[in-house]
């Protein structure tokens, strides 16, 4: 993992979330609510779950030193795994967004050191961690990947076509 592979997927996140979303932008509110059978049941809940995790990691790698990016009062934010961040796809286009400028500041910020440094923090379930900070931002990504994917699926179901996971196009 270099600084290099953080700032091209920090960019890569931003642009294929923006792909996303200019998909999810058309849903009707029943298509953004539609229980779909999946552990998180639509795509509001997956896109809630995604916000809240990314939120979650970047006050975690807010403790390792003190990034501008993270100075940003979108990240004093509070929110349990449950919260519900967003009242509708309006607001959640606009914290998305602005969640992606600051994840994308931050792999501006990052250096060969912290890289190669270990983060101590508590999971969700209270347990404490201790993991390389260069293998915690590739999780950060792939956990994106992952999820959005879901979405893709989702909207498959709904009929909706989509194709928005292009990194080619970035390199």
């Amino acid at each position: 993992m270099t600084t290099d592979t953080v700032k091209l997927l920090a960019r890569y996140n931003a642009h294929v979330n923006s792909e996303m979303n200019a998909i999810i932008s058309g849903l009707t509110p029943a298509g953004w609510e539609k229980d779909l059978g999946g552990y998180f049941k639509s795509i509001r809940l997956l896109c809630s779950h995604i916000y809240i995790s990314d939120m979650a990691w970047m006050k975690r790698f807010g403790t390792l030193r003190p990034f501008e990016s993270l100075k940003h009062p979108a990240i004093k934010k509070e929110f349990t795994r449950d919260s519900a961040p967003f009242a509708g796809i309006a607001e959640y286009m606009m914290m998305r967004s602005g969640l992606d400028s600051i994840i994308v500041s931050f792999a501006d910020e990052i250096t060969g050191d912290d890289l190669g440094t270990s983060l101590h923090y508590r999971n969700w379930k209270g347990e404490e961690q201790n993991r390389n900070v260069g293998g915690l931002i590739m999780h950060v990504f792939n956990h994106q990947t992952h999820h959005r994917g879901m979405v893709s699926l989702y909207l498959d179901l709904l009929g909706i076509e989509n194709d928005f996971s292009n990194l080619a196009a970035l390199v």
